[in-house]
């Protein structure tokens, strides 16, 4: 063994002594051959190999070394004595970075690699139709022989979608909102952004701590779900219907959705779509990692319940009337000022074959009531999980309290907090409500408290005298009767919504003919 590294040192001097030979005598326009072929000598008795990830591509920026750079900033900030700053566009966000020339060592299923930042002056440009910069820039992976497959084959793989995590997690969410009438934006789009800026998150959202798990794990589920999506043979997205009275945190709910999962929000107006091929295109333009709301889907367009056969034939009658009033007069499928969304449409929007255009994707519908939706659109698939925002509970209580006036259980009167138990559920106060009575009094913690109590008690003795809540009247509360319409919906979607779908498509068919 001694021997072998005797021999190798020699070999190494006399490739020292042959550069420096080269330098004095090797013309230069024969040197670079000459180093080309020392590096090659030299890498070959290394153990180690190097590649070079370049930051253009000729003239095109190379995706890989904006990826290996947003990835090494997660580790630089913590490793790196010298870093630089950046800042993205639409991104709140600062990211670190390696310096110029500088190096730091990361770890893969126990694999050790060494990344530089390699940056030199370019040489004077030739004439190029696009400017390059004066600086070229790089990055140099140096990796041991024996890991090289497992680097190659995953490695990288793994830079790149932790990059668009990163990526992700640092952008600003965006809210999207079709344009009128269906028109385009200067870049040829139907859908118009602002910077998504709500705060809601689930710690702050008032509602049973053990709902909002139930939905926290369901969404976790979705997310880390492709290879079972894929597996299955479904579409990867999942469907949410939000319904309850009018203040009790469904918007919320939506911005804490997206907060937690990092997506962007479409809003979908169905009175700007004109039809079903309109919806299908917005559909379309919608991107991956996203969620797609419809809100107030029982009066945002005439979607109601029809689960009579009589109706239903009274729709193909006026539909073939309508069609051969169109093609006598040739005004096509928008004539008239009407909408001519139909219930087929928007149900092959959320499960059709339209909806596979992409993935993962969120579909949100909200409505304040439910037994106005066609049974249709409740079955599973479409509205894969109910979640009823109902009124104010205690728990949900203590949650205001804490985010309106820093007041944790412990900081209030044991026997206020005992008597706002006794009363909220049946004061049938909104978080909404509630929300505001703090709001008005937040400069004086104690009244606020104190006047939230009184306005508790008056609620809840009004709703007795009303005969409201559950009594000896035997009356239910209106949150419950809530719950078993929807209950009486599903049950006759059930018995003939299979039946309402295929007479829907035959209107659809009658309308396009």
């Amino acid at each position: 063994m001694k021997e072998y590294w005797t021999s190798l040192a020699s070999l190494l001097g006399v490739l020292a002594f042959c550069q420096s030979l080269m330098q004095s005598i090797i013309p230069p326009e024969l040197r670079f051959a000459f180093l080309k072929f020392f590096n090659r000598t030299f890498h070959l008795f290394s153990s180690y190999c190097y590649f070079d990830i370049t930051e253009l591509d000729g003239v095109n920026t190379n995706e890989l070394y904006n990826a290996v750079q947003l990835y090494l900033s997660t580790s630089v900030s913590i490793a790196g004595n010298r870093l630089s700053l950046t800042r993205a566009v639409n991104s709140s966000s600062i990211t670190f970075g390696l310096s110029n020339n500088d190096s730091i060592v990361d770890t893969f299923n126990n694999a050790t690699v060494l990344w530089e930042h390699v940056v030199t002056q370019r040489q004077t440009q030739t004439f190029a139709w696009r400017p390059l910069p004066e600086e070229k820039r790089g990055f140099t992976l140096r990796i041991k022989k024996r890991d090289k497959t497992l680097i190659l084959n995953s490695y990288l793989d793994f830079i790149a979608e932790k990059a668009k995590e990163i990526r992700r997690k640092n952008q600003d969410r965006l809210l999207y909102t079709n344009t009128r009438g269906g028109s385009l934006d200067s870049r040829g789009h139907p859908w118009e952004s602002v910077p998504f800026k709500h705060p809601s998150t689930f710690e702050t959202l008032a509602m049973d701590p053990k709902k909002k798990q139930e939905i926290m794990d369901d969404l976790k589920d979705f997310v880390l779900g492709q290879m079972f999506y894929q597996k299955t043979g479904r579409a990867w997205k999942r469907g949410y219907l939000l319904y309850g009275p009018p203040g009790t945190g469904k918007s919320s709910m939506i911005a804490a959705m997206a907060n937690y999962l990092g997506y962007d929000i479409y809003d979908l107006e169905l009175t700007e779509v004109h039809s079903n091929s309109e919806l299908r295109k917005l559909l379309m333009k919608t991107s991956s990692k996203s969620i797609i709301v419809i809100e107030d889907i029982d009066c945002s367009i005439n979607l109601t319940n029809r689960n009579k056969s009589s109706g239903l034939k009274a729709d193909l009658q006026n539909l073939r009337i309508g069609s051969e009033t169109r093609s006598g007069s040739g005004s096509g499928e928008e004539s008239g000022n009407g909408n001519t969304i139909t219930l087929s449409g928007l149900l092959n929007f959320t499960d059709g074959l339209w909806s596979c255009c992409g993935s993962e994707r969120i579909f949100i519908f909200t409505t304040n009531h439910i037994e106005k939706l066609d049974p249709a659109l409740l079955r599973s698939g479409r509205m894969d999980m109910h979640v009823c925002m109902s009124y104010c509970d205690f728990s949900s209580l203590k949650i205001l309290l804490r985010n309106y006036l820093g007041y944790e259980e412990e900081d209030v009167d044991d026997d206020v907090l005992k008597e706002m138990e006794r009363v909220v559920e049946k004061a049938e106060m909104t978080p909404a409500d509630v929300s505001e009575a703090l709001i008005k009094n937040r400069r004086d913690k104690e009244k606020a408290v104190r006047e939230l109590l009184v306005e508790l008690k008056s609620r809840w003795e009004r709703n007795v005298k009303g005969g409201k809540l559950r009594g000896q009247s035997g009356n239910l509360r209106e949150l419950e009767i809530v719950e078993e319409e929807e209950k009486r919906a599903i049950d006759s979607q059930n018995e003939d919504g299979d039946d309402v779908e295929d007479e829907t498509e035959l209107v659809d068919n009658v309308g396009k003919d």
